[in-house]
C-alpha cells in the first residue's frame, strides 16, 4: 500500500502542507478519528522540516480540524459535526414524522450518490465496494447483527465515497451519523425483522452490481427500492410490537383475571 501523503514538490511551507491535508479530510481520504503518522515520518512522507510540519499541525489543530492527545499522537477532529442541537434532536426522537422524512431525505440523497457513483466509480473504488460486500456477505453468514448493521453503514458511506462530491460526502456522513446513533431507529429492530436479512443483503448487492455495471439509472433505482422496503419494514416492526405489547397486556389482564376468580372460588368454598 502507498504512503497516503505526498511529497511536496516546490515551495515547501506550512501552507503547502496545511492545503494538502485540508483537501485528504475534505475528500473523505482522512475521517474523523484516523490517526496521523508520527511527526517524524510524516514530515518525511511530505518532504518538509519538522519545524514546518509543526506551524502546520499547530494551524490546522487551532481550526478545530485536527486534536493532538498529549503522548497520543495527532488525530483529525470531528469534522462531520451534529447536523441538528441536541433541543432538536430531542424533538425529533418525539415526533414520528420525522422517522418518515429521515427516510425520504435518504431515499432521494442516496439514490443521487448512487447515481453518481455508477459514472464517476474507480477500479479501487469498486475494489473497496466489493470487500465491503465481501465482509457483509460473512457477517449475514455467521449470523451476526451487530456487525451485519454495522456493515451495512459503512456500505452506504462507501458509495458516498464513491460519488466523489465532497459536499454530498459529508452530507451523507452527517446523516448515517444519526443512523449510528440510534436517534430515528433501532437499526438491529430492521435485521430482526423475519426475512429482512436476506432481502437487505440482495438489495446491497443489488446497488453494487449496478455501480460495477456503471449503470446510473439502475442503480439509483435500487438505492430508492432499498430505502422503501426499510421504510415498509421500519414500519411493520413497530406495528408488530405495539400488537405485541398489547397481546401481552391481554395475557396479564386474563391471568388475573383467572387468580381473582379462583381466589372468589376458594373463599366461597372454604
Amino acid at each position: 500500500m502507498g504512503e497516503l501523503f505526498s511529497r511536496i514538490e516546490h515551495s515547501r511551507t506550512a501552507d503547502e502542507v496545511v492545503l494538502q491535508i485540508e483537501g485528504l479530510i475534505l475528500e473523505g481520504v482522512l475521517a474523523a478519528g484516523d490517526r496521523l503518522p508520527g511527526e517524524r515520518e510524516l514530515a518525511r512522507q511530505l518532504d518538509v522540516s519538522r519545524p514546518i510540519l509543526r506551524d502546520a499541525l499547530k494551524d490546522l489543530e487551532t481550526r478545530g480540524l485536527l486534536v493532538t492527545r498529549p503522548g497520543g499522537g495527532t488525530y483529525v477532529g470531528d469534522v462531520i459535526g451534529q447536523v441538528f442541537a441536541r433541543p432538536v434532536m430531542d424533538l425529533i426522537v418525539s415526533h414520528p414524522k420525522a422517522s418518515a422524512d429521515y427516510l425520504e431525505y435518504r431515499r432521494d440523497i442516496e439514490g443521487i450518490a448512487a447515481d453518481h457513483a455508477a459514472r464517476r466509480a474507480t477500479q479501487e473504488d469498486l475494489a473497496m465496494l466489493a470487500g465491503i460486500v465481501r465482509r457483509m456477505e460473512a457477517a449475514h453468514l455467521g449470523g451476526d447483527f451487530d456487525e451485519e448493521a454495522a456493515i451495512d453503514v459503512e456500505f452506504h458511506s462507501a458509495i458516498g465515497e464513491c460519488a466523489h462530491n465532497i459536499v454530498l460526502l459529508h452530507t451523507l456522513r452527517s446523516c448515517y451519523r444519526l443512523l449510528s446513533d440510534g436517534v430515528f431507529h433501532n437499526r438491529l429492530l430492521l435485521f430482526r425483522q423475519p426475512g429482512a436479512r436476506e432481502l437487505l443483503l440482495v438489495q446491497h448487492k443489488q446497488i453494487h452490481a449496478a455501480v460495477v455495471a456503471g449503470d446510473p439509472a439502475a442503480a439509483r433505482k435500487a438505492a430508492a427500492g432499498h430505502i422503501d422496503f426499510v421504510g415498509r419494514a421500519l414500519a411493520d416492526a413497530d406495528r408488530s410490537g405495539g400488537w405485541r405489547r398489547v397481546s401481552q397486556l391481554r395475557l396479564a389482564q386474563r391471568s388475573d383475571a383467572r387468580a381473582t376468580a379462583a381466589g372468589r372460588t376458594e373463599i366461597q368454598t372454604g
